[in-house]
């Protein structure tokens, strides 16, 4: 081919051709951009059809998985999983890399968007995006490659396909949104006692796959953070109240879904089922489980929270009773603790009874006046010797086995307790000042007074 070309004098010039080599090049080029369009195209078109078929998350994440023949997560934008697909050579399925913590929570604090170079031999190549809906950022779609190094292509790619899982995102929460509204307020009435008739209630719990007839816990987990003072927006607490509802409802959910979980201002309620023989260790054990699921390592911006349990009920219409022993646990715990805890009401013992005095006020003047210079730690040897006290009363001042929990001489203990004879009084004869001793010192304990 010949060009010809101006001089800027009015002479026509003949311009050589251009080689064959770079035509070719060119060509390839422009080939390959092309498949790469009818590529993403494609990929854009099977996710639409899943999506218009009925298919949600799982399914556009099994999609993403094919496409690029390996595996996939979709998760909130705290990094809980919400659907997972394919796996992976020497690893199966992808929570089980590093990236997830080990309650299967993506680590997307240490996880950037975008591309992620392997960094061992079984450490495949991966690529983050954000599920976007207008100004709201819905979760984090995420795609796992055992073969050739991902691309900015490949990233493209999945933002593509990231844009059609925030459709079944936006979908899946407004679906949500409705149903949670109606069975917190069916619930928030069976606690309150307004369900009416019991068998009535269970048969409309049962309507909406629940099934509370049975031996159960009450839990209440509610935030560590007031929100009615905090200087949040009132935007991001909803969204975090959500995200916390959330968080519970699918931890519950993925153990049993006939177990009943909603969300209140502040708090998520669950009627946990349990064997009706078992020990308050055996109630307290699948509540921790749940309580770490939900908490994770604590990243991704979770909310603390305090969790408190009921004792066991065998009847719908003591579920009224158990709520108001979860809620006494959530307080107390929160008091005695100061936070982040969990609490069954049959273990809080003398604290259930200090928690009703309404002034706390009376309550730190109690211990000053009980306890005396020993109630504060001006001095650095007080709380030694608070703890001292405490084990002695504890063993029923029982020196040899005070010494053995101290690692203590005998003579050593028994100058430490005519030490704190001197200042509080003779507390080894005086059984009255024994008891005063003793609830200052639980008293000294509780944080929230």
């Amino acid at each position: 081919m010949v060009r010809v070309a101006n001089d800027g004098r009015g002479d026509a010039q003949t311009l050589p051709a251009p080689a064959d080599t770079d035509l070719r090049a060119l060509t390839a080029l422009v080939e390959h951009q092309r498949a790469l369009l009818e590529r993403e195209d494609e990929v854009h078109r099977v996710l639409v059809r899943v999506v218009l078929d009925g298919g949600g998350l799982g399914e556009i994440a099994h999609a993403v998985a094919g496409f690029f023949g390996g595996a996939a997560v979709v998760t909130t934008t705290d990094g809980r999983v919400l659907a997972s697909a394919g796996t992976l050579p020497e690893v199966g399925p992808p929570v089980a890399l590093a990236c997830f913590d080990r309650t299967g929570r993506l680590l997307v604090e240490d996880e950037p968007v975008g591309l992620r170079a392997p960094e061992g031999p079984a450490d495949p190549a991966r690529a983050f995006v954000r599920i976007v809906a207008g100004a709201s950022e819905l979760g984090v779609l995420g795609a796992f490659s055992p073969g050739p190094a991902l691309t900015a292509t490949d990233v493209h790619m999945l933002e593509r396909a990231a844009t059609v899982a925030a459709l079944a995102v936006t979908k899946q929460q407004a679906v949500a949104a409705v149903e949670g509204k109606y069975r917190a307020e069916f619930l928030r009435d069976v606690l309150a006692g307004r369900a009416g008739d019991p068998a009535d209630a269970a048969a409309h719990a049962a309507s909406l796959g629940w099934d509370i007839d049975r031996p159960l816990v009450v839990v209440v987990a509610e935030t560590d953070e007031n929100d009615a003072e905090t200087t949040r927006a009132a935007d991001e607490v909803h969204s975090l109240q959500d995200r916390f509802v959330r968080a519970w409802t699918q931890a519950v959910r993925s153990r049993d879904t006939s177990v009943a979980v909603a969300g209140f201002s502040q708090e998520v309620v669950v009627l946990l089922p349990v064997p009706e023989d078992a020990d308050t260790d055996a109630v307290l054990r699948p509540v921790g489980d749940l309580a770490r699921v939900v908490r994770g390592d604590g990243g991704g911006g979770r909310r603390t929270f305090t969790a408190g349990v009921s004792r066991l009920v065998t009847s719908v219409a003591d579920l009224p009773r158990a709520y108001d022993e979860a809620l006494t646990a959530v307080q107390v715990g929160r008091q005695v603790d100061g936070g982040s805890g969990l609490s069954h009401f049959d273990r809080l013992g003398i604290y259930r009874l200090l928690a009703l005095v309404p002034d706390s006020a009376d309550l730190r003047r109690f211990v000053t006046e009980s306890l005396g210079e020993l109630a504060t730690d001006d001095v650095p040897e007080n709380a030694d010797l608070r703890n001292t006290l405490s084990v002695l009363l504890d063993t029923n001042l029982n020196v040899a086995e005070t010494a053995r929990r101290l690692f203590f001489h005998y003579n050593t203990l028994r100058y430490r307790i005519a030490k704190l004879e001197r200042m509080l009084g003779p507390f080894t004869t005086d059984p009255q000042l024994r008891l005063t001793l003793a609830l200052a010192l639980r008293v000294h304990r509780m944080k929230g007074i």
